[in-house]
């Protein structure tokens, strides 16, 4: 276990693998811990990530949040690969699962609990440790699976029932279930909210039986990569502070539309965007 900075207590805490991206400019981090965690203290939260990687590249931005990580051989790693037909994804390497008993004792009643698999690696039962707490599920890391040569698909979900049973709001992309619109009505149904990002269309949101949608700003895409994360996180966090899953969506739908403007961790919202962002919700 490594601690890079002293444990205090959190507001948000962000379970998932830390990854090792690689793209034509090298490699660099990556993963929803990273982009959820650095978007939850761009919001003012102090922020925790319970991990398992293999510290192969610096932490760069993540430098001085507080970090719990369970040394892998190899850290998750991921590429994508453009062909005629779309994006092909490709998994390397997994690093280590991770469980309740990896969670240290101070945090295990943080307000916001966000659970951010990417390859399998969140136990599905931890969602029944956090009774007090606001658990966000981001799922996309339980719906994929892999080929022997690594090829990424989407999968079924065996545990989906009692994971969306017992979140408070789950946040997915069309992307995630191969854009199979069954799929989702089937999430839908056994969600309390319900977030469905739909890349530069924006997202819709789904509350009480009743569903809104938000429409993205246009802006110059750069890499739209952890869009989706940084969705969730301000939704997450937005939710637990109004109790209003619409304003959430308008939030968040609106700051994560500023992300795809930069590259990697570059896009993690600034100061002045989460601030036009509060002020155009407002009006």
């Amino acid at each position: 276990m490594r601690n890079l900075t002293p444990l205090e207590p959190i507001d948000y805490l962000v379970i998932g693998h830390i990854t090792r991206d690689l793209t034509p400019d090298g490699p660099r981090l990556g993963g929803t811990a990273a982009y959820a965690a650095l978007t939850a203290r761009a919001l003012g939260l102090r922020v925790g990530i319970v991990t398992s990687w293999g510290s192969e590249l610096p932490l760069g931005l993540l430098q001085g949040l507080p970090v719990i990580n369970y040394p892998a051989d190899q850290s998750t790693t991921f590429e994508n690969k453009m062909t005629p037909d779309g994006r092909i994804q490709f998994v390397h390497s997994v690093a280590s699962s991770l469980d309740f008993y990896h969670i240290p004792e101070p945090w295990r009643n943080t307000p916001i609990v966000h659970l951010g698999p990417v390859a399998q690696e969140v136990e599905p039962g931890l969602a029944r440790y956090f009774p007090a707490s606001l658990i966000g599920v981001t799922p996309q890391g339980w719906l994929r699976n892999w080929s022997r040569h690594g090829q990424v698909a989407p999968c079924e979900w065996p545990e989906a029932n009692f994971l969306l049973g017992q979140a408070g709001a789950v946040v997915i992309s069309t992307d995630d279930v191969g854009r199979d619109e069954g799929r989702i009505e089937e999430m839908v149904t056994a969600s309390r909210v319900i977030a469905v990002t739909e890349a530069a269309e924006g997202a819709r949101v789904y509350w009480n039986g009743d569903v809104r949608r938000f429409r993205r700003s246009p802006m110059r895409e750069v890499d739209a990569t952890g869009a989706g994360d940084i969705f969730a996180a301000a939704f997450f966090t937005r939710l637990h502070v109004t109790r209003d899953p619409w304003e959430a969506g308008r939030f968040a739908t609106q700051l994560a539309s500023y992300s795809v403007m930069r590259p990697g961790l570059e896009a993690i919202p600034t100061p002045e965007e989460i601030q036009e962002t509060m002020v155009e919700v407002f009006e």
